[in-house]
C-alpha cells in the first residue's frame, strides 16, 4: 500500500505503558483531496439537477451522501435545520394521533428531503463553491424557462388552429418546463429570476458577464410573466422591491412606473391575467375557490388546533366537506380542493398550529441571520452580498407566495428553498471567519 504523506498522519494516544519509549502508531485519517471535490461537485449536481426532475436530484442526492461519508468532510447542518427539525418531529406526532396514518406516509418519505441540507452545506464551504451553485442554477433555469416559451407558443398556434380564445384555452394548463405542472415550474423559475436579480444588483464581476447574463435574465422573466401565475408575480413584486432598496432606494418608486408601462405593451392573455387579480370571471380564474379553502381551513384548525387533522387527511374530500362552512353554497367554485392554498392554514390545519410556528420561525430566522451578516459587509459589491440578498428575497418570496399556495410542500420547490438558505448560511461562515481574522490582526499581540 502506498505510503501515506506526513500531513495525513496523526500520533494516536499510546498507551500509558508506551510511555518513554520512542514508538509512534500513525493512520491516514484524511481520504484523497479529489474525493472532496467529487463530494462538492455530486453536491451541486443535485442542488442543480432539481429544475430538470425529482428523480435525477434524489438519486444524485443518495450517491453525494455515500461521497460526503467517505470524503473526510465535517458533516454540518445549517442552522435553520433547529427549527425544521421541530417541524418535522411535529409532523410525525400529528402522523401517529391521525385517524389514517397510512394515508400520511408521502410526508414521512418526504422528510428524505431535507437531507439536502446536510448534502449542500457540508460539501459547499466556500462562497466561490456557493457562487458556482447560483450560477448553475441560472444556467439550468434559463434552459427550462426556454422551454416554458417554447411551450407557450406552441399553445399559441394550438389555440388558433382550434378557433378557441388563447386565454380559455390556456388558462386550464398552462406551460410547465419540466415539471409536472405550472405551480412548480413558476416557483422554480421566481428562486432563478430573484439570482439573476441579485447577481446584477450585487455581483462584483456584472460588467464581464452581462453579456450572458442579461439573456438568460430577459428569458426566465419572459417565462415567469407567460405562466400566468398571479401568485408569484405578487411575490415577484415584492422581493424585487427588497431587492431594489437596497440597491437605489429611487428604484422602489420607479418600480411601479415600469410595471405599467410593461402592461400597456403585455399580450391580451396576461392583461386579463392581470385584471383577474381584482375582478375575476365567475369561473375561469375565480378567486373564490381559494376564499372558501381559508374558510374551510379555519374551522379545521379551531376544531384540531394543536395536532391538526393529520397529514394529507385535508385532501380526502369526505374529511374537507365536513368542516365546509354550513353558509357556502354548492356546488363550490371551480377549483382545486385537494390543498387549501395556503402553506400557513393548511400546516395548521394537517399537523397543527405549532407545525406552522416552527416552519415559520425558521424562514424567519434564516432572514434574521442573512439580514444581520449583510449589515456588516463592507460597502461596494461582493459575491457575499450578492448570495445573502437573493436569500432574503427568496425568504420574501416565499413568504408571500405561501399566503395564496401550498407550493414549498413541492418537492422539486423544497429542494431548491433549502439549498439555497444553505448557501446562504456558507456565506455567514467566511463572514465570521473574515471578522474574527480582522480582529486577530488589529488587535496588538
Amino acid at each position: 500500500m502506498a505510503q501515506s504523506s506526513g500531513r495525513n498522519k496523526v500520533p494516536l494516544p499510546l498507551h500509558p505503558g508506551w510511555r518513554g519509549k520512542s514508538f509512534i502508531l500513525t493512520v491516514s485519517l484524511i481520504p484523497p483531496l479529489w474525493l472532496r471535490k467529487v463530494t462538492l461537485w455530486l453536491a451541486i449536481a443535485t442542488a442543480g439537477s432539481i429544475l430538470l426532475g425529482v428523480a435525477w436530484s434524489q438519486i444524485l442526492m443518495g450517491v453525494t451522501l455515500v461521497a460526503l461519508l467517505l470524503s473526510g468532510l465535517p458533516m454540518r447542518w445549517p442552522r435553520i435545520a433547529r427549527p425544521l427539525a421541530l417541524f418535522l418531529i411535529w409532523t410525525l406526532i400529528a402522523l401517529g394521533a391521525s385517524p389514517d396514518p397510512v394515508g400520511g406516509l408521502a410526508q414521512v418519505r418526504k422528510i428524505y428531503v431535507f437531507f439536502v441540507m446536510l448534502v449542500v452545506f457540508s460539501a459547499v464551504t466556500e462562497v466561490r463553491q456557493a457562487r458556482w451553485l447560483a450560477l448553475t442554477w441560472m444556467g439550468i433555469g434559463t434552459v427550462t424557462a426556454g422551454r416554458g416559451i417554447f411551450q407557450y407558443v406552441r399553445d399559441i398556434a394550438a389555440a388558433k388552429e382550434a378557433g378557441v380564445d388563447f386565454y380559455h384555452f390556456y388558462i386550464g394548463d398552462r406551460i410547465s418546463g419540466f415539471m409536472s405542472h405550472w405551480m412548480t415550474f413558476s416557483g422554480q423559475e421566481l428562486f432563478v429570476l430573484l439570482l439573476l436579480a441579485s447577481f446584477f444588483l450585487f455581483a462584483p464581476d456584472v460588467r464581464k458577464r452581462l453579456w450572458v447574463a442579461a439573456p438568460c435574465g430577459l428569458i426566465v422573466f419572459v417565462a415567469l410573466v407567460a405562466s400566468d401565475t398571479r401568485s408569484i408575480w405578487i411575490a415577484a413584486v415584492t422581493s424585487g422591491a427588497y431587492l431594489l432598496w437596497h440597491w437605489r432606494k429611487w428604484a422602489v418608486a420607479a418600480m411601479p412606473v415600469a410595471l405599467g408601462v410593461g402592461l400597456l405593451f403585455a399580450p391580451t392573455a396576461v392583461k386579463m391575467r392581470v385584471k383577474s387579480i381584482v375582478s375575476p370571471e365567475k369561473q375561469t380564474d375565480s378567486n373564490q375557490h381559494r376564499i372558501v379553502c381559508w374558510r374551510t381551513g379555519w374551522q379545521m384548525i379551531k376544531a384540531h388546533p394543536v395536532l391538526g387533522l393529520g397529514p394529507d387527511e385535508i385532501q380526502k374530500e369526505a374529511v374537507f366537506y365536513r368542516y365546509l362552512p354550513a353558509d357556502i353554497s354548492k356546488p363550490l367554485p371551480e377549483g382545486y380542493y385537494k390543498h387549501l392554498h395556503n402553506f400557513y392554514i393548511q400546516y395548521a390545519a394537517e399537523r397543527g398550529i405549532p407545525a406552522t410556528i416552527f416552519i415559520t420561525a425558521a424562514l424567519l430566522l434564516s432572514a434574521w441571520r442573512f439580514r444581520k451578516a449583510l449589515g456588516k459587509l463592507p460597502p461596494g459589491r461582493s459575491d457575499e452580498k450578492f448570495l445573502l440578498h437573493a436569500g432574503v428575497a427568496v425568504i420574501i418570496g416565499t413568504l408571500v407566495a405561501g399566503v395564496f399556495e401550498y407550493n414549498l410542500n413541492d418537492t422539486e420547490v423544497l429542494t431548491m428553498f433549502l439549498s439555497m438558505i444553505c448557501i446562504g448560511e456558507t456565506c455567514l461562515g467566511e463572514t465570521c471567519i473574515s471578522e474574527t481574522a480582522a480582529a486577530k490582526t488589529a488587535s496588538p499581540a
